[in-house]
């Protein structure tokens, strides 16, 4: 079997061999998801570490015959977009599986945990829409069961409706693809086939399909106005699955609309300043709502629409700086997120609120708690020195070079996400000691091992990010010829 195979099905085995594990070794459920899940984290440092970042072309390619008749193949393979979120995908596995246990029936949550995990690796490795799909609705799934059996008090309400907005969105990006397909002459799924095909559709009938894989994938971003399923379901979800959600799920959206971007470039340009109108809107939109809330996860959620329109932003400047910060966006806010619903969850679990005027004097009664929250707080609006810096400069950069002025409004949003940050920063860790705060005890080792790595690796990527950089630079300019030749 061929390392991409390994990789994807390592949880799918794990999350077998937990189904069939005896009653009395429940117990091992953790420690047996967590090995296999660190398992498929080494083998992606493996393909990472034999990457040739100097290549634009698909790397470690698999294609076997799936359905002859349809014209589909279980085909896989990386490049300098997929990479960064099969990375990210692993990596937070890993994180979520330290931040909790699985509380009733770990079993059952560990098996759902790790076929979630089967299906996010599944949508980043894909290189046949068919096989797209078929992991991207797999996803629904587990998530549901996820939300539903072990989230909050409105779990059953945010499973539904998470599930509801994102087979709404799935039917449109369906309608979309068999679109391009039925054009076909080859009648192949595979995304080389097709982007063959899209490109060489009418105008009209391109943005048609670009609308459709707009909303499909927008509703997952999400993207202003399609963002509704997301505060209920980050509220409601265990905290594990709130990194999960935030840090991979979004990712997931923005991923396949720029496969989508690349497979129809007229309909791209031609959609440009409504790309970027949706964005600032989205941006600003998300930052105030986000100043409004006093529930900490609920926060977080909005900070996300406002954070995950910086991509969007960048993939509409069609230009290398606003493209390297979209892609560098999706990790670093991958990140960020994670660490935050991370200190949150942890929290929740001690005082049973989430409410930002019950917490304060954390620098006192739980400094590791105060330090990363403090660390996570500045790096989500931007501060140099951390990923989303490095991130949201060039997106801002590449939305000048394409749309000047109007950036003022981008601006505009960054200031009231360092104002809610700010706050909060000031809410939890100074001011009174509150009642909630007495008795707080501090992050166990392997919470504090979490915490650490995110914190770790966002400031990593803020001081030094040629690395990350380096992974998608080629793959940016063979994206970006497709709209200006010159890119070649």
């Amino acid at each position: 079997m061929k390392i991409l195979s390994c990789l994807l099905w390592t949880p799918l085995a794990g999350a077998l061999v937990l189904a069939f594990l005896p009653q009395r070794s429940h117990r091992q459920s953790c420690s047996i998801a967590l090995g296999f899940s660190g398992l498929t984290l080494l083998l992606t440092l493996l393909v990472a570490s034999r990457f040739e970042t100097t290549l634009p072309d698909i790397q470690f390619g698999e294609m076997l015959p799936w359905n002859p008749g349809m014209g589909s193949f279980y085909a896989l393979g990386v490049d300098g977009f997929s990479l960064p979120m099969v990375l990210l995908s692993a990596f937070l596995c890993v994180v979520a599986l330290l931040a909790g246990r699985g509380g009733v029936r770990p079993r059952g949550y560990y098996v759902a945990f790790l076929s979630l995990e089967f299906g996010m690796l599944g949508v980043f490795l894909a290189r046949d829409w068919a096989l797209f799909y078929l992991f991207w609705e797999l996803t629904l799934i587990p998530l549901f069961f996820l939300i539903d059996q072990w989230g909050g008090q409105r779990r059953h309400g945010a499973a539904l409706n998470f599930v509801l907005y994102t087979m709404g969105g799935s039917v449109f990006m369906l309608i979309a693809l068999l679109m391009v397909y039925t054009a076909s002459t080859e009648h192949s799924t595979l995304m080389d086939s097709m982007q063959s095909t899209a490109r060489g559709l009418p105008h009209g009938r391109q943005v048609l399909i670009f609308l459709g894989l707009l909303i499909g994938f927008g509703v997952k971003m999400p993207v202003f106005p399609l963002h509704g399923w997301l505060p209920l379901a980050h509220v409601e979800a265990p905290g594990p699955i709130s990194i999960l959600l935030s840090g991979v799920l979004l990712k997931m959206g923005a991923y396949g609309l720029i496969r989508a971007c690349a497979m129809l470039p007229d309909a791209v340009l031609l959609m440009q300043p409504w790309l970027a109108a949706i964005a600032l809107i989205g941006i600003v939109y998300g930052a105030l709502l986000a100043w409004r809330q006093s529930d900490l996860k609920a926060m977080v959620a909005y900070s996300s629409v406002s954070h995950m329109g910086f991509v969007l932003l960048g993939l509409a400047t069609l230009n290398p700086v606003g493209l390297t910060g979209a892609v560098m966006q999706m990790t670093a806010h991958g990140l960020v997120a994670a660490a935050l619903f991370l200190l949150i969850g942890l929290l929740y679990e001690r005082t049973h609120t989430r409410e930002l005027a019950d917490y304060g004097a954390l620098g006192r009664t739980a400094p590791s708690f105060a330090a990363f929250t403090v660390v996570a707080l500045l790096a989500s609006m931007g501060l140099p020195g951390s990923a989303s810096f490095v991130a949201e400069l060039h997106a801002m950069l590449g939305g000048f070079q394409s749309f000047g002025a109007w950036m003022l409004v981008a601006s505009f949003g960054v200031l009231v996400g360092g104002a809610y940050a700010l706050r909060s920063v000031a809410a939890l860790v100074a001011g009174p000691a509150k009642p909630a705060m007495s008795g707080l005890a501090d992050m166990r080792p392997a919470e504090f091992a979490g915490a650490l790595s995110l914190a770790a690796a966002i400031v990593w990527l803020g001081l030094a990010p040629a690395a990350m950089l380096d992974l998608s630079r080629v793959s940016i300019g063979h994206y970006l010829a497709a709209f200006q030749p010159e890119f070649l």
